[in-house]
């Protein structure tokens, strides 16, 4: 078994925090907040990133950035990101998060959404590499916790400089580099390339997580024969299968597909899901935001047209419960 696939499957340590595997979650705005993490976590991810979170604390008063914020319920060890390009606001952004009970501090500089790119964060930050290194010194300095970085292959396909941002994040102290195999203008357009992961984990010593457009086992197979890499973060392949990392777990180790899971194991974990998140935002905002979190379990478009126009729990636990032809009478455990 190759060191890729033993670290995959058994987990490697960053910093103090030995994970069960290499299997992340990534950190999508909107989609991987606390009741969807836990669930992922309780369903075999190795690790959960939190949900991106502006360096500016003067901005963490609003309901948005205090829910992202770290909290007793997170499952240990509670991964926080944090964005922003000012070196000495990061550092103190990464000291607030630990102070609430982050244990790892994660640096975004992978996003490609604009609003984030406009304030030269995130993606933006890769045609910056001197602006790189120092705000990964500082925010390595300023925390006890170990920081782990996000990064994509470049700016752009003619500009990829992967490597030579993570020898910086390296030489920084940096203790794991996750990498999506697009550029900044590349955003979620196109193939995914792992060549330049490739090249990444032969230049550097700290483990490799490799991302992007990861959906099946085979793939994830695939790709971490070609890349090398210690670990594989699932981003999107998460939305409408959480059986995702348990699938990827069992076919590394035995080169097998797991059983399916029967009618009442996916409506167990559907409930959970839902559950989690009327609980998190509450009778009026839970059943908006669950929307977009349950749409994925619906494949038909005219199930998720009905689903939208629900606006109660109850309604919407009655809903799923329907559709995915779960008995009446059946009571969850």
């Amino acid at each position: 078994m190759t060191t890729s696939l033993h670290n995959a499957i058994n987990g490697f340590a960053i910093g103090p925090h030995q994970l069960t595997n290499g299997l992340f979650v990534a950190p999508m705005a909107g989609l991987t907040d606390r009741p969807t993490r836990n669930l992922l976590r309780k369903m075999g991810a190795g690790l959960a990133v939190a949900e991106m979170l502006t360096s500016d604390t003067k901005l963490w008063h609003s309901r948005k950035s205090q829910l992202r914020l770290p909290h007793a319920d997170d499952r240990a060890p509670i991964s926080v990101q944090i964005a922003g390009n000012d070196p000495m606001q990061m550092a103190a952004a990464a000291q607030a998060n630990v102070a609430l009970g982050a244990q790892i501090i994660d640096i975004n500089m992978g996003c490609p959404a604009k609003k984030v790119c406009k304030k030269a964060a995130g993606s933006a930050l890769l045609e910056h590499p001197k602006l790189v290194a120092d705000i990964l010194q500082a925010v390595v300095a300023a925390v006890a916790v170990p920081v782990t970085l996000k990064i994509r292959t470049g700016s752009s396909p003619d500009e990829r400089n992967g490597v030579a941002i993570a020898r910086l994040a390296a030489d920084a102290g940096i203790q794991s580099l996750a990498v999506h195999g697009r550029t900044r203008a590349c955003a979620f357009k196109g193939e995914v390339e792992f060549d330049t992961i490739a090249a990444i984990k032969q230049a550097i010593d700290i483990p490799v997580i490799a991302n992007g457009d990861i959906r099946t086992p085979e793939q994830a197979l695939q790709i971490l024969e070609h890349t090398q890499a210690d670990g594989l973060m699932i981003g999107r392949g998460i939305q409408g299968n959480p059986w995702i990392f348990q699938q990827i777990h069992y076919f590394l180790r035995t080169g097998k597909h797991m059983t399916p899971p029967s009618t009442e194991e996916i409506w167990l974990v559907v409930e959970e899901h839902l559950k989690g998140i009327h609980a998190l935002y509450g009778d009026t905002m839970g059943p908006r935001i669950a929307r977009k979190h349950m749409a994925a379990y619906l494949p038909q478009q005219e199930e998720r047209k009905a689903f939208n126009q629900l606006t109660t729990a109850g309604q919407q636990l009655g809903f799923l419960q329907q559709q995915l032809l779960i008995p009446a009478n059946y009571q969850a455990a």
